[in-house]
């Protein structure tokens, strides 16, 4: 039953949540409060994702037990996810967890602190009455809140996302000029751990957008905004930059400089002094470390430069030619400055997706990799990038659970910002079985990357890893629903949809994963209309057996699907095939992501799990 309001608590303030409920529900709202709300025999954390689902906003009462509570945690995180507003009773004025810190940095808050409870919960009920109200006055309403002190304004003023820099050259093809500028800046900015900046990935999406500035950073949950423009006409060059305050469009900083390519060195200077003056303004703490990796200056050629500003504009492409293109301006400009590291750690991750994508095989990309990775970390040890990519080589290629931990945390170190090794890292703490270590890091990573649907998908991986499939299935649908052929996403949702067996949605993401395969349909719909889930992914492997024969197919991946249609003899086999040849998907198959988990009693693979050195998943 649809209920007004959800209270969260930790259980030593059971007696103040209470109270926070009663007076509520004596003020006429609904509320959802555990225990007194969970049906009988209805699992603990079931009841409590029905109880947020079916609640309009989410309160949470909140102290220092409250604050370190991994309960609390779970649900504000399943609060966020499902779009509930959020808003933070304070019991007592103790810092947050830097967990909850980045959950509820925008969430508004009220105060209750001094005596008594009762009436900070009635100014409470009034705020409550206020947000549940759809009528023009709300506004209005709640802006008075504000003004009179009743409602505080929660937003991290130190979060900051960058737009796409507009390109005010006279040529076009200068395009990848000022998106270079954009990212370089970018690149300062998030080695800065005291501010929250929000990966390119997402910033792109705006590019050419004319959406306000309130609007966009509502979506990208940051309090500011930086703008910026490029003109550049031979070798000299105009950036325009501005710091915007999001909520009031107050111009809090802006700053214009001129260079000469001739000397490269200045723009680089102009990138460092950006990102420290945007710091200053937001009142964001720099530690030495942060201002020696903000201020280092390359000395290259602009030549090398430009190579290497194409280059990115290239290797996210993911199509053939342009990867192609990536590696020969990388070639290029090493060839002019075969000493600049950035350059070969370009080089690693054009080859990593040359290889990933199926264009070359590992026999011929491996050696490229670790020549150029370790030619990166050799040149500069502070490559963030280059951490990460040797985390994630140590994971699936070298199965070393240890140096890939120490490789991510190295990059984080660098860049705490950085999204894509949050997310994987989180993949990471799953197979190491700490998955709400793995929740955590992951929830962060879409923080710092909201729309970027590779991170939603890792996301949802890592909930399946704890046995939520119906949350992890209703973001993955998120991402289909606006791209139904997403080809990860759809592969998660095979996942996600069998383990909360739902298996017409299994179907359904076959369907876009298979076609994509060359695998024809109509038959696996017609055997599952007639006789059911488990005939119908029969003949799903039966014509993967039929493509092996002149596809590479990973073993990981068929020893699954063998699972999934509960052959276990068969699944491990494959398995067996996997470990042999250092399939990479095998690192995650100690994990619930699969749904695969009545495996985990087998003592066949129990066996491949200790060959593998993984530690063993727990089993009900």
């Amino acid at each position: 039953m649809a209920q007004d309001v959800f209270i969260s608590y930790s259980s030593v303030d059971k007696i103040a949540a209470d109270t926070v409920c009663s007076i509520l529900e004596q003020n006429g709202l609904g509320c959802w409060i555990a225990p007194r709300d969970i049906t009988p025999g209805l699992d603990f954390a079931e009841a409590i994702i029905d109880g947020i689902k079916s609640s309009k906003l989410f309160i949470l009462v909140y102290s220092s037990n409250s604050n370190n509570s991994k309960q609390v945690i779970r649900e504000v995180d399943r609060a966020v996810h499902f779009g509930l507003q959020v808003i933070n009773l304070r019991l007592e004025d103790v810092p947050m967890s830097k967990q909850l810190d980045y959950y509820l940095s925008s969430v508004h808050w009220l105060d209750a602190k001094s005596p008594s409870l009762e009436e900070h919960i009635n100014k409470l009920s009034g705020v409550v009455k206020i947000l549940l109200r759809k009528d023009g006055a709300r506004e209005e309403d709640l802006e008075k809140a504000i003004r009179d002190g009743i409602l505080q304004v929660g937003q991290d003023k130190k979060s900051i996302a960058v737009m796409p820099f507009k390109n005010m050259s006279n040529d076009p093809d200068q395009e990848y000029f000022s998106d270079g500028m954009m990212e370089e800046i970018l690149d300062r900015l998030v080695k800065i751990g005291d501010l929250k900046v929000i990966s390119r990935t997402s910033s792109m999406h705006y590019k050419n957008s004319d959406k306000p500035v309130k609007e966009i950073a509502r979506e990208l949950g940051v309090a500011n905004i930086i703008e910026g423009s490029v003109r550049r006409a031979g070798n000299m060059v105009r950036i325009a930059v501005q710091l915007i305050d999001a909520g009031t469009d107050a111009h809090l900083w802006s700053e214009m400089y001129d260079a000469d390519l001739g000397n490269l060195s200045r723009i680089f200077i102009i990138q460092s002094e950006v990102a420290q003056s945007v710091a200053r303004e937001l009142k964001a703490v720099i530690s030495p470390q942060e201002i020696k990796l903000i201020e280092k200056i390359p000395s290259i050629d602009i030549n090398a430069y430009d190579d290497y500003l194409k280059a990115r504009s290239y290797w996210g492409d993911g199509s053939k030619e342009s990867l192609q293109q990536a590696l020969e301006y990388l070639n290029d400009a090493i060839e002019e400055e075969p000493g600049w590291a950035p350059l070969y750690s370009g080089m690693v991750q054009v080859w990593m997706a040359i290889q990933n994508l199926g264009f070359e095989p590992p026999s011929v990309a491996a050696p490229k990799i670790f020549e150029n990775l370790n030619k990166a970390l050799e040149l500069d040890p502070d490559l963030s990038e280059a951490h990460y990519l040797n985390a994630i080589i140590a994971q699936l290629v070298e199965w070393n659970w240890e140096k890939s931990e120490k490789e991510f945390l190295e990059a984080l170190a660098i860049n705490p910002n950085d999204a894509i090794s949050r997310g994987l890292y989180a993949q990471l703490l799953c197979i190491l079985q700490r998955s709400d270590e793995g929740i955590a890091q992951g929830r962060l990573a879409l923080n710092l990357d909201p729309l970027n649907q590779a991170v939603k998908c890792w996301y949802a991986a890592i909930l399946l890893c704890v046995d939520d499939c119906k949350t992890a299935l209703t973001l993955l649908e998120q991402i289909t629903a606006d791209d139904p052929g997403h080809y990860l996403a759809n592969s998660a949702i095979e996942s996600a949809a069998f383990c909360c067996k739902d298996y017409d949605k299994v179907i359904k993401a076959v369907k876009y994963i298979l076609t994509a395969r060359g695998i024809s349909m109509a038959q696996v719909e017609m055997i599952y209309e007639q006789q059911g889930f488990e005939s119908a992914y029969k003949e799903v492997l039966r014509q993967f057996e039929e493509l092996t024969q002149s596809n590479f197919f990973g073993p990981a991946e068929m020893a699954i699907r063998y699972a999934m249609a509960n052959e276990p003899d068969k699944a491990i086999e494959w398995f067996e095939k996997g470990y042999e040849i250092h399939d990479p998907i095998m690192t995650y198959i100690n994990t619930k992501m699969f749904g695969i988990d009545y495996l985990f009693n087998n003592p066949r693979f129990i066996a491949i799990l200790k060959k593998m050195n993984l530690p063993l998943p727990k089993t009900d």
